[in-house]
C-alpha cells in the first residue's frame, strides 16, 4: 500500500529536483550606472520593475563588473577570469581573441543539459572566429555582428544564428526595427518554447549605451522611439531620451518577469540583473545630470568605483531572501562558479572566480583576498580591492582609499598608510600575467 509518508516524499522529490536545477535568466544592461536605478538612489528615472525585483529579492551593494569597458567585462563574466588573466583585456581585438578552449558559462550550462539562448550584444567573438556564440554553447543566438555594430539601435541587419536577418532598420524616412524590442520579442518566444525544460537565457541589452557614431555628428547619440514618460520634463532633449531608454529597459525586464510568472516558472527561475560597467558620457550624455554614479566617483573608463561598481539584483522566490541588502563584495568572474553551484554543475579549476552562491541565499560566503582590475586604454592602469582598502595605480599617480569611510574615493591615504600601500602593491604585482595581445607599454 502507498503510505502517506511515501506519498509526501513523492510530492517533495520533484520540488527538490526543481531547486537543484533552476532555470537561470541573466539580464545585462550596457553602460548603466550604479545610481541609475531607483533602489540604488535614483530620484528622477522610473525603474519600478527593478525596484520590485529588489523588494522581492536581494540587492547587492558591493558587486563589481569585470572591467570598466564592455568587452573585457563580458569576457570576465563568461570565462571566470579577471583582467589580469583573461584573454580579452580591452576593447581592441575583442572579436577574435577567444579560443575554442576558452570555456564559457554557456558551455557549462550546455554540458549540464540546459537549453541556452542569448539575445543582444555578445561582443567577445565575431562571425568566423572560435568565440562566436554558436561555437560557445548557445543554442539560440540573435544579435549584433560586433561590438561596434551594437552602437546602433536601428540596424539594417542582425545575426540570427550564423545567418543574416534583414531588419531594414534605418532605410527611408521611417525608422523600424528598434533592436531592444526585437531582442525582447525573441526572449519571450524562447521562454514560451522552452518552458518544459531547464534553460539559460542571457538577455544582453544595449540600453543605455550611446550611438557613438551618431552622437559624434549630432551630439544626440541616444536613440529611442519616444521619450515618454518624460516628454513634459523641462530637461535637455538628450537627457529625456536617456531616461526613456532606462525606463524602457525596466519595462522589458518587467515583461520577462511577467512571462515567467504566466508560464508557472516564477518559483523555479533564478533571475540576475547587472550592468557591464559604469555610466557613459558619450553621444552628448552628461552622467552628472541624473547622478548616474550615485555616491561613487568616476564613470566608464575609470578604475574608481564609479567605473566598475555596478547594480546587482538577484531574485528567486523561496530561495533568495526577499527585501535583503547584502554588502558582500564580489565580481563578474565569480558568476561561473556561483551559477555552477546553483545548477549542480562543475566549474573549471584554476579560474579566478569563487562561488558566491551562499551569499545569494543570504548565508555567509567565502570572501576574496582581493579583487583585481587592469585597463589598457590611455596608458596602463590597475586597481585592487582588499577588504575595505582600494589601491589604484597608473603611470601618473598612486592612490589609496578606504571605501568604508570614503565611498567617493576622495581622500588619498597612501602617505598615511605605507604598510597598507606596500601590502596591496605586492598583491597587485602578483595578480596578473603578461599578455602578448595586451602588452604593458
Amino acid at each position: 500500500m502507498f503510505s502517506r509518508r511515501a506519498f509526501l516524499s513523492s510530492m517533495a522529490a520533484p520540488l527538490m529536483a526543481q531547486r537543484r536545477a533552476p532555470n537561470v535568466v541573466f539580464i545585462l544592461a550596457d553602460d548603466l550606472g550604479y545610481g541609475d536605478v531607483g533602489c540604488y538612489g535614483q530620484k528622477e528615472i522610473q525603474t519600478p520593475n527593478l525596484d520590485r525585483m529588489a523588494a522581492e529579492g536581494t540587492r547587492f551593494t558591493d558587486a563589481y563588473a569585470g572591467c570598466t569597458v564592455c568587452a573585457p567585462s563580458r569576457c570576465a563574466l563568461m570565462t571566470g577570469y579577471h583582467t589580469g588573466h583573461s584573454r580579452i583585456r580591452g576593447n581592441r581585438r575583442n572579436e577574435e581573441l577567444l579560443r575554442a578552449e576558452d570555456f564559457t558559462i554557456s558551455e557549462m550550462f550546455k554540458k549540464a543539459g540546459y537549453t541556452t539562448a542569448m539575445f543582444g550584444k555578445w561582443g567577445i567573438g565575431g562571425l568566423g572566429f572560435p568565440g562566436y556564440p554558436t561555437k560557445k554553447g548557445w543554442d539560440e543566438w540573435y544579435g549584433f555582428f560586433s561590438q561596434l555594430h551594437a552602437h546602433t539601435y536601428y540596424p539594417e541587419h542582425l545575426l540570427d544564428g550564423e545567418h543574416e536577418d534583414l531588419v531594414r532598420g534605418n532605410w527611408g524616412v521611417a525608422k523600424k526595427g528598434y533592436a531592444p524590442d526585437l531582442f525582447l520579442a525573441r526572449a519571450l518566444q524562447f521562454l514560451d518554447k522552452n518552458k518544459e525544460k531547464p534553460f539559460l537565457l542571457y538577455f544582453a541589452s544595449t540600453i543605455p549605451h550611446a550611438n557613438n557614431e551618431l552622437g559624434r555628428d549630432t551630439g544626440d547619440g541616444i536613440e529611442v522611439p519616444e521619450d515618454a514618460p518624460y516628454s513634459g520634463k523641462e530637461w535637455p532633449k538628450l537627457e529625456r531620451k536617456f531616461a526613456a531608454t532606462v525606463t524602457r529597459l525596466d519595462r522589458d525586464i518587467g515583461r520577462i518577469l511577467e512571462k515567467l510568472k504566466a508560464l508557472g516558472l516564477d518559483n523555479n527561475t533564478l533571475v540576475l540583473f547587472s550592468s557591464d560597467n559604469g555610466p557613459h558620457k558619450e553621444g552628448g550624455h552628461d552622467p552628472n545630470f541624473f547622478h548616474s554614479s550615485g555616491p561613487l566617483r568616476g564613470t566608464k573608463r575609470d578604475l574608481t568605483d564609479g567605473g566598475i561598481r555596478v547594480p546587482f539584483i538577484v531574485r528567486w522566490p523561496g530561495a533568495v531572501p526577499a527585501g535583503r541588502v547584502n554588502n558582500h563584495p564580489f565580481a563578474f568572474w565569480d558568476m561561473m562558479p556561483t551559477l555552477a553551484e546553483a545548477i549542480g554543475a562543475q566549474a573549471p579549476s584554476g579560474i579566478d572566480g569563487i562561488s558566491m552562491y551562499p551569499a545569494l541565499l543570504g548565508k555567509p560566503a567565502k570572501a576574496h583576498d582581493y579583487l583585481y582590475w587592469e585597463f589598457h586604454e590611455g596608458g596602463f592602469s590597475q586597481a585592487i580591492r582588499a577588504g575595505d582598502w582600494k589601491l589604484i595605480k597608473s603611470k601618473r599617480m598612486t592612490t589609496l582609499f578606504n571605501l568604508k569611510d570614503d565611498i567617493n574615493e576622495s581622500k588619498d591615504l597612501s602617505t598615511a598608510n605605507p604598510e597598507v600601500l606596500q601590502r596591496l602593491s605586492k598583491m597587485m604585482a602578483t595578480a596578473r600575467t603578461d599578455s602578448p595581445d595586451f602588452p604593458v607599454a
